[in-house]
């Protein structure tokens, strides 16, 4: 298995629609999540650089963007949802591209999807799983800025996260504690990516060593 770095990610491209998307080669993981919920910062964090932009005005991710870690091998920063100050026809058109890309994109492996921990499972937090459920996408929910609460509430609002989740028929969704200020969960994200971009091989059978031994007889 050959290990990601991380830290060599760099800017490939950018996408106004799934239709102006690179080429469907190689694999990638996306991150979405509300405007809030801190995404840049989680990305900026996993790179160790200022990959993606980060605002305080919530909504600048506008562009489906792709960032290269190796030979075909990508990091996606989706449009940030919910924003304030966008037109209603804008968010549905928004709405429709997130909807294809995660139900069509043939080399996408794995949603990342951001939550505020203090503010978890949102409309339309579970309309994209809902479009992750519907793609057959494995997802992995990052819940972000838990540095805001005690040990104890944080672990509170994951274990009631995992229970929404069965209820939603989502019980196959990881879930993980994160802070981009902190790097508190950091090495657990890595590792989910991991599996999902470079998974190790499966052991080779003995096939070979039986086919070999009939040939020698």
């Amino acid at each position: 298995m050959t290990e990601i770095v991380f830290t060599k990610a760099y800017f490939s491209k950018s996408a106004p629609s799934i239709r102006e998307c690179p080429p469907e080669v190689g694999c990638e993981v996306a991150f979405a999540g509300r405007s809030n919920a801190g995404k840049s910062s989680a990305i900026n964090a996993l790179t160790n650089q200022k990959l993606a932009r980060t605002s305080k005005t919530p909504g600048r991710t506008q562009l489906i963007n792709f960032f290269n870690l190796g030979e075909n091998q990508r990091l996606v920063d989706l449009p940030g949802y919910g924003y304030a100050k966008v037109s209603r026809e804008q968010k549905e058109k928004w709405q429709r591209d997130l909807s294809e890309y995660l139900q069509k994109r043939q080399t996408l492996k794995g949603l990342v999807l951001l939550m505020d921990i203090r503010h978890p499972l949102q409309e339309f937090d579970t309309t994209m799983l809902n479009w992750a459920k519907r793609g057959h996408m494995p997802v992995h929910i990052l819940l972000t800025k838990a540095d805001k609460l005690s040990r104890s509430q944080a672990m509170k609002s994951l274990f009631d996260v995992q229970k929404d989740l069965k209820k939603l028929g989502l019980e196959d969704a990881s879930v993980q504690c994160f802070s981009a200020l902190k790097y508190a969960g950091l090495d657990d994200l890595k590792a989910k990516l991991q599996s999902w971009l470079a998974p190790e091989r499966e052991p080779e059978t003995d096939n070979e060593s039986i086919d070999s031994a009939t040939d020698e007889k």
